[in-house]
Formats: C-alpha cells, structure tokens, sequence
C-alpha cells in the first residue's frame, strides 16, 4: 500500500544505531542513502516499501515540521510474538524508551505488540495479528 515515509531525526548516529538494532529484529534492512539519510526497508536488494530517516528537511515536508517536535506513530508488521518481543529488547537496549511492554492490548483482538520510543520520540511499534497473536 505505502512506497515509503519518512522521518528527520535530530542525530544520523543514534538513529542508525537505533533502526539498526530494530531492523535486525524483525529481519528488515537499513541501506546507506549518503551522508544524511538511510533507508529502512525490506531487504538492501528490495528495499521498498522503505521507511527514509535523515538529518535533511525534505522539501515535502509541511511548513513548520522539525525533527523531534513533529513525531510519527509507524508499526511494522512481525512474524511472532518472540519477534515482538525481540524487537522491544533491540530497540530499549539501542536506547530506546519503553512506551508499551510487547503483550495483547485490550479491544484490539487478536492483536500481541510493543511500542518504544526511538531517540527522537517518534512512537515505533511492532506488531502480529491472528492466530500467530495468540
């Protein structure tokens, strides 16, 4: 549905680090987009749909958004709860803030997720629905 989003973080270092650690736990990918920017994606060969997280202000942007005052909900799709929760000890340990321990959430069904908060504040969660959520 999407082809890609983005991001502008105040720091390219602890973002990396950060959507390194998440990427790797949910066997996603980041790929070097030059100095300022990296895509977060599928795989280095197919990276889109890709999430672009950089330092620049993209020229799409609405007037007035900046880094770390306009911050983004995004949930990625995992495979299995463990993946979940994988995800939630990658993401805390690469100095991320707990924002939602992995569990199901009431009125959402079939649902097991676990929000953090990245180095910028931008709400990143992981989630699987159906049966793999029981």
């Amino acid at each position: 549905m999407l082809d890609h989003s983005g991001i502008v973080v105040t720091d390219l270092k602890s973002a990396r680090r950060f959507y390194d650690a998440i990427a790797q736990a949910l066997g996603l990918a980041t790929t070097d987009n030059g100095p300022d920017s990296f895509l977060f994606g599928k795989s280095k060969e197919e990276p889109i749909p890709y999430l672009w997280i950089g330092t620049l202000r993209p020229s799409y942007w609405v007037e007035g958004s900046k880094a770390g005052i306009n911050q983004m909900h995004v949930a990625f799709i995992a495979e299995s709860k463990a993946m979940v929760d994988e995800f939630f000890r990658a993401a805390v340990a690469a100095g991320g803030k707990d924002h939602g321990k992995p569990g199901p959430r009431e009125g959402a069904g079939d649902y097991y997720g676990a929000f953090v908060l990245d180095p910028d504040g931008n709400n990143i969660e992981a989630c699987v629905r159906g049966a793999a959520a029981r």
